[in-house]
């Protein structure tokens, strides 16, 4: 395990989770929750759905394998570029022209005046899905150079340029500053674009792509048995890593029905909630997963597995402590960050509640990333697939049943509830007798310990924050 691929992930994960935290405690303010966010927040869904799709490893999961395999890396790479960029570019012309039936089906439940109003911020801001795809394709590429810190810094361009738009926006009426903030999402992707672009020179991948695209035309079949296995790869692939976005996407579909502000709720406290799972089970399982490759490959199953075990206990002890932390200290969090403006007491409470029903899920779907990379690393995409479509239809059951009485908590209990039917699969696939030989017994004592002195620890300073600060 690379502690510095790791450190240098979590360390731009945590810049831009800082920065975002920024954005989001400048919205909340300007904004509030109510109509007017919850029309921002539904028209970045889709290319924030994609960005976590394609960014947070689906995609160089698979396409890194068929890259490093193929005779003809810069003719495969230039064609599934030219394939995939063509692709989106395509959709967005469509959502573009047909932004408002696509604005009704992601929020179907806003009124028909909120809907059209919604449906010119959604055609904007779908045109920063090419950007993020270049992004994720060139990061790709230099994950092969064994080159993490761009992109792991780069994010935080998105939440500067949409802070600048913020600013800018300010005292304006709240439908400019909608747009200015649609626009301020394609400044921050192509921002991202172009340090990509600087990295990829200087390691002369842009080079190797020129190449490629001028060889295409004549030499594309000698790809052709490459581009089929990771097309075979991919689809899984896609699918096995996008659960939680899929279900963070009817998220906001059922609390459209809901009381106005909850689409805003459900946002902030899954905001929370993303930063310890992708400042620790993210930035470590896309360090450790081309580790772990290698030594499957090279039929060191022992090797991989102390990897897996080490990655297990790291995180087991991180996330509970997040859990435990983040569930005592919610209301305290949603005080800290958002309570000030347009965003109040009513707000934070509801924001607060959202956000503990979401954290209990923080252990299985972090150790859930971890496990899965067992699949990805012997090509069993297939496997994640169906672990996957059991997680999001156990999801849709639980949350079809609880948003009615529950309202957005109900929404984010069905959340966690999927993570442990995703968790208890993905140990099953991993082997259950592979599973008990990490649950060292000393390991398991020290971590209960650890976890019973930091409860009682943090109560106590919750009862302080109560008596002196009345939150």
């Amino acid at each position: 395990m690379k502690l510095r691929s790791i450190f240098t992930n979590s360390g731009g994960i945590l810049l831009s989770r800082i920065f975002g935290f920024i954005r989001d405690l400048m919205m909340a303010s300007i904004l509030g929750a109510n109509l007017y966010s919850d029309i921002f927040f539904v028209a970045f869904k889709l290319p924030n759905l994609f960005r976590r799709i394609f960014g947070e490893g689906a995609f160089a999961q698979s396409f890194l394998p068929s890259f490093i395999a193929s005779r003809y890396k810069s003719i495969f790479a230039a064609r599934i570029l030219l394939t995939f960029l063509g692709i989106i570019v395509l959709l967005s012309i469509l959502v573009g022209i047909f932004s408002e039936p696509v604005t009704r089906i992601i929020a179907p439940g806003f009124s028909p005046e909120a809907t059209l109003q919604a449906a010119r911020y959604v055609a904007i801001q779908f045109w920063y899905l090419p950007l993020i795809f270049l992004v994720t394709f060139l990061g790709a590429l230099l994950q092969w150079k064994e080159h993490f810190a761009t992109t792991a810094f780069a994010t935080v361009l998105l939440n500067i340029a949409i802070i600048g738009g913020l600013l800018l926006s300010r005292g304006m009426p709240k439908e400019q500053i909608l747009l200015v903030l649609s626009y301020s999402v394609l400044v921050g992707g192509a921002l991202q674009v172009l340090a990509h672009l600087i990295m990829a020179r200087r390691f002369r991948l842009l080079r190797m792509l020129a190449i490629g695209f001028a060889s295409l035309g004549t030499h594309s079949r000698k790809v052709a048995e490459d581009t089929r296995r990771f097309y075979t790869n991919f689809f899984p692939a896609i699918w096995g890593n996008s659960t939680a976005q899929v279900m963070a996407f009817l998220d906001t579909w059922l609390a459209s029905f809901l009381a106005s502000g909850s689409i805003s709720y459900l946002y902030y406290a899954n905001r929370i909630f993303q930063l310890p799972l992708a400042l620790f089970a993210i930035a470590l399982s896309t360090a450790l997963f081309p580790s772990v490759a290698k030594l499957i490959r090279h039929k060191d199953e022992a090797g991989a597995l102390r990897e897996m075990k080490r990655g297990f206990w790291i995180l087991l002890f991180l996330l509970s402590l997040a859990t435990v932390g983040g569930v005592i200290f919610s209301t305290e969090i949603i005080w800290l960050l958002f309570e000030r403006g347009a965003f109040g007491r009513a707000d934070t409470i509801q924001t607060a509640h959202v956000l503990q029903m979401y954290l209990i899920g923080l252990l299985p779907f972090g150790l859930g990333k971890l496990f899965s990379l067992w699949l990805y690393s012997r090509h069993e995409q297939m496997a994640a697939a169906k672990i996957a479509t059991w997680s999001l239809a156990g999801y849709a059951l639980a949350a079809f049943a609880l948003f009615q009485p529950l309202g957005a908590m109900g929404l984010a209990l069905a959340s966690t509830l999927s993570g442990f039917v995703s968790f208890t699969l993905l140990v099953r696939a991993f082997g259950r007798e592979k599973f008990r030989s990490f649950l060292d017994k000393k390991r398991l004592i020290l971590w209960l310990l650890t976890l019973a002195l930091a409860a009682a620890l943090m109560w106590g300073l919750h009862l302080l924050a109560l008596k002196y600060l009345g939150v």
